[in-house]
């Protein structure tokens, strides 16, 4: 179990009004001392649910709006 200092929580939303949640832990390759091997864990997907209850328990959240270009069509010719 990660401390309120060492983990957040993140929800992605997307311009078609999807939402996506996850975990990130911070973790260390050497020792917490070594401030060079600190790094953001792989996001784990969690629940709606789990965000905001960890929300209001005072971890740390994180909003992303994700702005990605919507994708190029390409048309193929009959022949």
């Amino acid at each position: 179990m990660h401390s309120k200092q060492t983990v957040k929580y993140v929800c992605e939303t997307y311009p078609s009004g999807n939402h996506y949640y996850y975990k990130i832990e911070l973790i260390t390759h050497d020792s917490w001392d070594n401030i060079e091997s600190l790094m953001w864990s792989t996001p784990r997907p969690i629940s709606k649910e789990t965000f905001h209850k960890r929300k209001n328990e005072g971890y740390k959240v994180e909003y992303v709006a994700k702005e990605n270009q919507p994708a190029v069509i390409l048309p193929f010719v009959q022949k």
